[in-house]
């Protein structure tokens, strides 16, 4: 199976077959950098880097455009709200962008282009978009006349009676229709501007996009993303104003992700549920973050609530744990073990292992499923679980099925941005986030472990019993081996 996409565009799944073959362009509008992300920027940027690394397994070169949008109503309302200049409060939270997409560990993009950085780009675009007679200007603002864009809506599928019917102009605007965006704003008091035709002024925020994504990847390119929230009038406005100019299709695939709920709420900060990602990594491991977005479909819309952020530190506990006990087993193992053969009763986890990265590329390549993909992936763990449980000697051939199991788990889960940590490490760390909400710590619980071993000591079973049960009603199991008693968070 190849791999397919969905786009919105067509609104179908199609095969992806880049424009130059063995090489992908992609952009992806990035954030308005007037505040700390939230964890919605997280979905979107996690969910568009797993695509980034997903094509770079696939042996592709991807050029990756995301943008930072340096200028713009809510960045210069919020500078004077504190007193300093616009770039200035531009450039403190791109910085915070870069620190918190470097702690839910992002790759770089191969491009981060700033708006403010392409002036003269977009400059030159409005002017052919004029020369064509597809904008105007009016009182030093320019102004894209939609009506002469026939194709007009077909990214957002709506209706151009109703959107007009609705449409309106405010006070100040200067534009001929309702339904006409800006391209240049003329410059207000107190406002960063430029020299253009038109007189000093600044852009409009779609030609932003247009600009920074012809100069860096071309008139045309291969993939288009962003948050379904982008797809009108952003994402429209784009089409209008790239196609406008060149005459040629602007994106070949249109991909978006789904919003994030609170609580089965949308995300709002008048509602009282709005979450940076600065907060939550107070709480839970930029891996968690990870691992929980990615347990949906990218399209979908995904619940963000506590109990679901538990259930992923679970999951992904379930494979740190294989990995860990993994390791132990493989440095235990006797290398000289002969080969013998693998039992009966282990051929259907063998076969599951040795199928895992045939069966995690199916998944990716049915439009990036990374849930069915981690689902595959868990399939692969219970076949390791299942070898180490029911093996007391691991013979050559299975030492050799577990290592490579052991590699393919790590590598595919590098393309998701997982599995990053030493085991033991990351499952320690885990338990120690996880106790936050049990008002115990970790002396606690070794003190009762220690209490426990000496009631069993002296046959006092029923204290020792009495011991286990209470940790586990607060979600603290202890588990017995040989080699002593260690604990986890159920």
């Amino acid at each position: 199976m190849s791999l397919r996409v969905l786009n919105t565009l067509s609104g179908k799944k199609e095969a992806f077959k880049p424009l130059v073959p063995g090489k992908v362009g992609m952009y992806v509008c990035g954030v308005t950098v007037y505040d700390y992300c939230h964890i919605g920027h997280a979905r979107a940027n996690i969910v568009f880097d797993i695509i980034f690394r997903y094509l770079q397994y696939c042996d592709y070169e991807v050029t990756y455009v995301r943008n930072y949008t340096d200028v713009d109503d809510k960045i210069i309302a919020r500078a004077n709200e504190r007193g300093i200049p616009s770039q200035e409060l531009a450039e403190e939270f791109i910085r915070a962008f870069d620190e918190d997409m470097a702690a839910l560990g992002l790759r770089k993009p191969t491009h981060e282009p700033k708006a403010t950085e392409h002036i003269t780009q977009i400059i030159t675009l409005i002017e052919q978009l004029i020369d064509k007679g597809m904008a105007y200007e009016s009182a030093g603002d320019v102004y894209y006349i939609v009506d002469k864009f026939p194709t007009y809506l077909k990214l957002s599928k709506r209706n151009m009676e109703e959107m007009q019917a609705g449409a309106r102009i405010t006070p100040g605007e200067q534009k001929r229709n309702p339904m006409d965006f800006a391209l240049w704003k003329a410059a207000k008091p107190g406002e960063p501007s430029w020299q253009s035709p038109w007189g000093a002024g600044r852009p409009g925020w779609h030609i932003e996009c247009s600009a920074m994504s012809l100069a860096l990847l071309g008139t045309t390119f291969d993939i288009h993303g962003g948050g379904r929230d982008l797809i009108f009038p952003h994402h429209e406005n784009e089409i209008a104003q790239s196609e406008g100019a060149s005459g040629k299709p602007f994106v070949k695939y249109w991909l978006h992700n789904g919003f994030v709920n609170v609580n089965q709420e949308k995300m709002s900060k008048s509602l009282g549920n709005f979450f940076t990602i600065r907060d939550i990594l107070k709480s839970y491991d930029p891996e968690i973050i990870r691992f929980f977005i990615l347990t949906a479909h990218y399209r979908s819309p995904i619940d963000f609530s506590d109990q679901n952020l538990e259930e992923s530190r679970l999951g992904l506990s379930r494979f740190y744990e294989a990995l860990a006990q993994l390791d132990k087993a493989l440095a235990k193992a006797d290398a000289k073990a002969g080969q013998g053969d693998v039992a009966e009763t282990l051929a259907g986890p063998v076969e599951k292992l040795a199928q895992l990265e045939e069966r995690f590329r199916s998944a990716m390549d049915d439009d990036f499923n990374t849930a069915l993909a981690i689902g595959r992936m868990f399939d692969a763990v219970r076949a390791i679980n299942r070898i180490l449980a029911e093996e007391n000697h691991l013979n050559g051939q299975l030492q050799a099925i577990l290592s490579k199991g052991r590699d393919d788990l790590l590598r595919l889960g590098d393309v998701l941005g997982l599995f990053g940590s030493e085991p033991t490490s990351w499952l320690a760390r885990s338990a120690r986030e996880g106790l936050a909400e049990t008002g115990l710590n970790e002396a606690d619980i070794e003190a009762l472990i220690v209490e426990r071993r000496a009631a069993r000591a002296n046959r006092d079973f029923a204290r020792a019993d009495q011991i286990r049960d209470e940790l586990l009603a607060k979600g603290v199991l202890l588990l017995d081996s040989p080699d002593g008693t260690t604990w986890k968070m159920k």
